[in-house]
């Protein structure tokens, strides 16, 4: 019975300890309660059943790869390969909205002026190659899960080891999905959803694709 006390005293604390407690997700994106301002990311309706973070990175940053860190590549072929959830949950750039889309990605030249220098995207290359087993020979493209033209970030939650040649099957898809968002067809968060969770169904969820 006294052992049954001290356990039950143990969990209330832990509890009591564990309220308000924030967890992190990789790139550094922070769950925050619902209403309050993000700080360098805030939560929206995600990908793959996780939450896909609102980044407030600058263009030049891509942020820093996780130590010690280990993915699996879904699919076996350019036409479905996906980035492991756990690894690249997908993230996008806070300063775009469905309220602005006209004057930032539907505008010519938005992802030139965003995307970062091959020297900043260099530094974070071989070890996010390394974490999905993907050699840095490979035919390849470090691509964004969401992409600049959808408002995605370049938050290394956002990278992956795209293998194949370019273009490939996934930025047909990425075309028809920002056409459909800048002609207001199609939502800006149903498109980034639809992409991140899974972006060889997203034209056939988001009706992009007729």
């Amino acid at each position: 019975m006294h052992a049954i006390r001290k356990t039950l005293i143990a969990c209330a604390t832990v509890a009591m300890c564990c309220v308000g407690c924030k967890s992190t997700a990789l790139g550094g994106a922070q769950n925050t309660p619902s209403g309050s301002a993000p700080s360098n990311h805030a939560p929206v309706g995600g990908g793959a059943n996780a939450p896909l973070a609102r980044s407030r990175l600058a263009p030049s940053q891509v942020g820093t790869v996780p130590p010690n860190l280990h993915c699996h590549m879904g699919g076996n072929d350019p036409k479905s390969y996906r980035p492991d959830a756990s690894c690249t949950p997908g993230a996008v750039q806070d300063s775009v909205t469905q309220a602005n889309i006209d004057s930032t990605i539907c505008t010519t030249g938005y992802t030139t002026k965003i995307r970062p220098a091959t020297s900043a995207t260099d530094k974070i290359k071989h070890a996010l190659y390394t974490a999905y087993g993907v050699p840095d020979n490979t035919k390849s493209e470090l691509d964004h899960l969401v992409s600049l033209e959808l408002g995605g970030s370049n938050d290394t939650a956002n990278l992956w080891p795209e293998p194949g040649t370019l273009p490939n099957p996934k930025d047909s898809v990425e075309n028809a999905l920002h056409k459909a968002v800048c002609a207001h067809k199609v939502t800006l968060a149903a498109a980034q959803q639809a992409i991140a969770t899974n972006w060889t169904t997203a034209l056939a969820v988001t009706g992009a694709g007729k």
